[in-house]
């Protein structure tokens, strides 16, 4: 699931412990992402705070499409089907998501939500070709400047996460195996989807049990 060791989830305590404990609470599991952080778990907190920040000025389906179109340009299978799923739950159905994630011109999306998403992979492909005109371009749409530094930032910082998590082999869970196969394979350019079951931190008995 990596190709690094770490930290054992039923072996887990202090940090790390609480670091499984959190991501299981979100997810109903430990994510394969939480397990590479187990080496240093303060680097997933700093990361956790960052992201809240870009976030919170973020309407959700724009942050999730700014960070589906990066994830498609890094090939980072991981973020695409995290955040596909998240799309497919709340806003689209599996046809339209399919054709939004491998980047098909007639998928049914707003002219400012394709040209945000088109900025999105620039900034993932080569941050240094976009010109002030790109910048221009996004303001013609109606984004403000405040916007712009939303979306540059929110591809940016995913820059960060899909690529660590490449560079370690850290795998997409298994639960991303129930999604549609057609979907699924729009969702998955780049590593694929463990087989391995997904994991739960194990509770820790009551005083007097056990």
């Amino acid at each position: 699931m990596a190709f690094i060791e770490t930290v054992p989830v039923d072996q887990a305590t202090g940090e790390v412990r609480a670091t499984y404990e959190r991501a299981q609470a979100n997810l109903g599991y430990v994510p394969n992402y939480a397990k590479v952080f187990s080496l240093r778990p303060e680097v997933m907190g700093a990361w956790s705070g960052l992201l809240a920040s870009i976030r919170g000025h973020m309407d959700l389906r724009r942050y999730e499409l700014v960070t589906l179109a990066t994830a498609r340009a890094l090939r980072s299978s991981y973020c695409m089907l995290a955040h596909g799923t998240i799309l497919r739950r709340q806003f689209y159905g599996p046809e339209q998501l399919a054709a939004i994630a491998g980047g098909t011109a007639d998928a049914g999306l707003e002219p400012a939500e394709a040209a945000m998403m088109a900025f999105a992979e620039r900034v993932a492909k080569d941050a240094s070709s976009i010109t002030a005109s790109d910048v221009e371009g996004l303001r013609a749409h109606g984004f403000t400047d405040a916007e712009i530094f939303d979306i540059a930032a929110a591809a940016a910082a995913r820059c960060f996460f899909s690529k660590l998590l490449d560079a370690l082999g850290a795998e997409p869970d298994s639960v991303y195996l129930e999604l549609e196969d057609d979907l699924r394979r729009r969702l998955t350019p780049g590593r694929p989807v463990s087989a391995a079951p997904v994991e739960r931190v194990p509770e820790v008995p009551a005083a007097g049990e056990g």
